[in-house]
């Protein structure tokens, strides 16, 4: 079967449609009208799975793979190399810490003990609440303004103790 988009709709198979949400799929297949094949929009269709559950459980990406007329396999390859692709449950707010060399240098590690502190959790952990989960990133490409770390959609450069301070105080932790 080829991968091209035609104007033939291809039926479905599977439970794709109980799977993901009919906003969902209208979503995905807006994306694919405007690739040259299916499998190009791999990473727009998670990311769309994403915004409305917060995160691509097992089952959404075999459906998003069998929507895509890929392999589950090859659509998690993809996921998982992208560090924006959450996996697995996260808070409402993802802390992501950039670890890189110039973050490193200028002190990230203290920083991550110290947002351990304050809320309680490790990285790869989600407060009690559920608002916050920490999680490492190679590069947020701010090098120039290290440490850097983006709550949410917001970054935060040149990030101190006192910025950590007021960025999640009375946050509780939940632990």
């Amino acid at each position: 079967m080829s991968d091209r988009n035609s104007s033939a709709t291809i039926p479905l198979l599977d439970d794709t449609e109980t799977t993901l949400s009919a906003a969902e799929i209208a979503g995905i297949d807006a994306e694919i009208a405007h690739a040259p094949y299916r499998s190009a929009v791999a990473i727009d269709a998670l990311k769309i799975v994403q915004a409305h559950r917060g995160w691509v459980s097992d089952e959404s990406l075999r459906a998003i793979a069998r929507h895509l007329h890929m392999s589950a396999a090859e659509l998690d390859g993809i996921a998982t190399f992208y560090n924006l692709i959450f996996r697995r449950p996260v808070g409402e707010k993802v802390i992501l810490l950039c670890n890189s060399i110039s973050c490193w240098i200028k002190g990230c590690e203290g920083l991550q003990q110290q947002i351990t502190q304050q809320l309680g959790i490790g990285l790869g952990e989600t407060t009690g609440d559920n608002r916050y989960t920490l999680l490492p990133v190679t590069c947020l490409g701010a090098c120039d303004k290290a440490p850097v770390l983006m709550v949410g959609e917001d970054l935060h450069e040149d990030v101190d103790a006192q910025t950590l301070r007021q960025l999640f105080d009375n946050s509780g932790g939940g632990a």
